[in-house]
Order: C-alpha cells, then structure tokens, then sequence
C-alpha cells in the first residue's frame, strides 16, 4: 500500500507517523498525481496543533496528511478534466496533504511543471513563492521604487526579494544578520533586525511587505506616508488594518501558479531548496522547520 506522513490527532511531533494508506481516487476535476517532491513549510507543523487557513474547514478528519505543495507526474484524472493527462509533469496545492506517494490535486490550484524546473524546485512554489507573488502584485509599486521587506530572509522572504528585483524594485531586506551575505547576493540591501532597526533603513521607502507582524509591522509602517503601501503575511488582519494597511490578499489561482514556475525557468528566482530528505525521514524535515534550524527552503523526495 502507498505511504503517507500524518497526524492522528491535535498535539505535538507524538501523533505523527508514516502509515500505509489507501490510493486516492480522483474526482470530478481532479487529477492523481505520484508525487515526486512535496515542500515542508511552517504552516505544516501548525496545522498538526490545531491551526486553520483562513477559510479552511474546522472539521479535520483523521489521520491528516501533513503537506501543503506538491509536484509529480498525473497518473489518473477524475471525469470532466480536460488539459491535463497521465504522464503530464505538474505541481500545485494538494486537497488532502502532500507527504505522500499520492496525492490529489484540483485543476483549479494546478500547472505544468516547466522542463527547465526540477521537481524539487516546483514544490517549492505554491506556498511561498506563491504569497510573495500575490503580495509584490498587489502592492503595485513602479520600476525604480523601493520596497521593504521584513523577515526577508525567511522562504517567501527570499521569494520577495527576487520577484521585486525581477520587476526592476530597489530592495531593502529586514533580517538576521546571518542572513546578509544572502540578501545581498540576490540584490538586496540588507538591515540586521533589532532594537531601532528602522533607523538603520538607507532612505526612504515606497512598500512595505512585512512578514513578521507585532512590533515589527508597527515600526514599519511608520516608514510611509501612504499605509495603503503596507501589506503582511504576518499578522492577523485587525492587526495591520488598525495601521492602514492589509493582508496579502491570495489569489490562488493557476496563473499565479504558471508565473512563479515562469520566474525560475527563466532563472530570476531560486528557490532555493538546501536540505533535502526522503519520505521515511520526514518527521526529521518537519523538525528542521520547526525549531527554526532551517536556511532556505526543506523538500521531500519521493521516489518514483
């Protein structure tokens, strides 16, 4: 039977495991995938203690499949799809977790994966470079403009940083300073995080895209006179709209999807996946990102 990382209830790492599932078989607008490379995010480790999407259901059923990104070959679509067939290459937001050896996946929140895009980079895209694709759009700031990145050098920080440079952006990124050598190396300029931080930013700027929220959106919205420039995908929306600002809104849709894997193809975005582990070991890569150990983004690899 095929193999799948889940959560048998609410809690901590003590109610994961790696079980024997049923193949899932593919509804009307739906497609089954044998997945090739599925992302680990935050928002996976989250969900295992009780945390929804905006929108999702509160009525979890059990075991739950951890994985919010996929990417991987069709081998069955459901009835109605048209566009896609077995043996098309693919990646987008599975309906029911993706640390698995299957997964299904809506033809409303799927692409083809481009030839020059590896699997592992592809599941990478539909969470993160997704969010900063959705939020840089909806900022709509002008070639030349300068844009304010907090939390830059996390996953869809990272993704910011380059799909703003990729539009012609100046880039000022908020983060550690361990993270400098890689802001600047995609074009940033880099502003360790701390006490005062704002005082350190060189200029004025045009955008916020905050991804750390509390204090840190506070102070950042302090830095422009149009609040209408200030988005985060850090913080709850009563939080940032008592500044003027609003939550990055998400359009989830197939372009959004198709654009990104764009970006990596033509190689204005990386990525950049540094650890990689296979199924069997995905309560260790779920750890990596959970105790905060991780430098770019973690990928499991499923064999074919």
């Amino acid at each position: 039977m095929p193999k799948a990382y889940v959560f048998t209830r609410y809690g901590g790492p003590e109610t994961e495991a790696l079980i024997d599932v049923d193949k899932p078989v593919p509804g009307p607008g739906q497609v089954l995938i044998a997945v090739r490379a599925a992302g680990v995010n935050p928002v996976d480790w989250k969900q295992r203690t009780g945390y929804r999407r905006p929108g999702e259901s509160a009525d979890r059923a059990f075991p739950a499949v951890f994985g919010n990104e996929v990417s991987g070959v069709v081998e069955r679509t459901g009835p109605g799809v048209d566009g896609f067939a077995p043996g098309d290459a693919v990646f987008g937001r599975p309906l029911e977790g993706g640390y698995a050896q299957y997964a299904l996946l809506s033809t409303d929140l799927i692409a083809r994966k481009p030839d020059a895009v590896t699997f592992t980079d592809a599941a990478t895209l539909p969470v993160a470079a997704v969010t900063a694709y959705d939020g840089v759009g909806q900022l709509d700031l002008k070639a030349g403009q300068t844009l304010l990145v907090t939390g830059a050098g996390g996953g869809v920080g990272v993704a910011v940083v380059q799909i703003a440079r990729a539009l012609g952006l100046r880039v000022v990124g908020v983060a550690s300073p361990a993270k400098k050598e890689l802001l600047e190396s995609l074009g940033a300029a880099h502003v360790p995080s701390g006490p005062d931080w704002p005082a350190r930013v060189p200029g004025p700027v045009d955008g916020v895209y905050d991804l750390v929220g509390g204090d840190v959106l506070a102070e950042a919205a302090t830095l422009l006179t149009d609040r209408t420039r200030l988005i985060t995908a850090g913080a709850p929306p009563e939080e940032v709209e008592k500044l003027g600002g609003a939550r990055v809104l998400r359009t989830r849709t197939n372009e959004g999807l198709a654009a990104v894997a764009d970006l990596v193809a033509r190689g204005a975005l990386d990525p950049h996946v540094t650890r990689t582990f296979p199924l069997e070991q995905a309560g260790e890569a779920l750890r990596t990102v959970e105790e905060g150990h991780a430098r770019g983004k973690i990928v499991l690899e499923i064999a074919g």
